[in-house]
């Protein structure tokens, strides 16, 4: 797969999506944003996506990948399985080229370049759309209780995903094209595992360890991977 430098992406956060119907709403909506410590075009959006950490109606995630690691310096925080998420969601998009910064909205929308105002509008669509599955999760000692409940028909089911990031984390780059600068990256996912399939009809209860004080959120997604149902930070 070929794989070219993104446009620069400058998220303007300061724009607040619409207002949202909460009682429809599958919880938070989850935004991916697909960065590297080696993307010269990555700072901006780095810097911009630190403000959606703080909204409670936006799950922000950053996942670092490692197709740039050839160009001087070594992601810290890099994992080949991120760069494969990335690429299967260019699969299902049939899209032949993967970029960064890449922002994934809902598992459903794909952002590339200064759209500020497309980005907003992204979020308070899916945090418009109606509920396709109810979920909870609680923290029970060392392990997560997650239960769901279907609200309309999944046909294709879900997969059930546990997500551990680190809340913040400064890097000082000595290599490539951003040696020299200090930069301070928000919700660095560390591990993106999927627990469980779920056949999307008949209710979900189980228990899943997870190390004590790790920030974390659950994630129900079609797979594919296809458009995500329902998301819960862990509490």
């Amino acid at each position: 797969m070929r794989v070219v430098f993104g446009a620069a992406l400058a998220v303007w956060l300061g724009v607040a999506g619409a207002a949202m119907a909460q009682d429809a709403a599958p919880g938070p909506v989850v935004v991916e944003l697909y960065t590297s410590q080696g993307c010269a075009s990555c700072p901006p959006a780095d810097e911009t996506f630190a403000g959606l950490t703080a909204r409670p109606d936006v799950i922000a995630l950053a996942l670092h990948v490692d197709y740039w690691d050839y160009i001087g310096w070594k992601d810290s925080f890099a994992q080949p399985a991120f760069t494969e998420r990335q690429r299967a969601y260019a699969r299902v998009a049939g899209a032949r080229t993967i970029y960064t910064p890449q922002l994934i909205v809902g598992g459903m929308e794909h952002l590339v370049g200064l759209r500020p105002a497309e980005l907003a509008a992204m979020i308070a669509r899916h945090a418009a759309m109606p509920a396709k599955a109810e979920m909870q999760a609680l923290r029970e000692g060392g392990a997560v209780r997650i239960t769901a409940s279907p609200v309309a028909r999944l046909p294709k089911g879900a997969v059930v995903q546990i997500v551990r990031y680190m809340p913040e984390a400064t890097v000082e780059i000595r290599g490539g094209e951003n040696a020299g600068r200090q930069i301070t990256y928000r919700n660095v996912v560390t591990d993106w595992r999927r627990v469980a399939t779920w056949d999307g009809a008949t209710p979900l209860s189980m228990t899943v360890e997870v190390a004590p004080g790790d920030s974390g959120v659950v994630i129900l997604q079609e797979p594919g991977p296809g458009p995500i149902l329902a998301a819960a930070r862990l509490p």
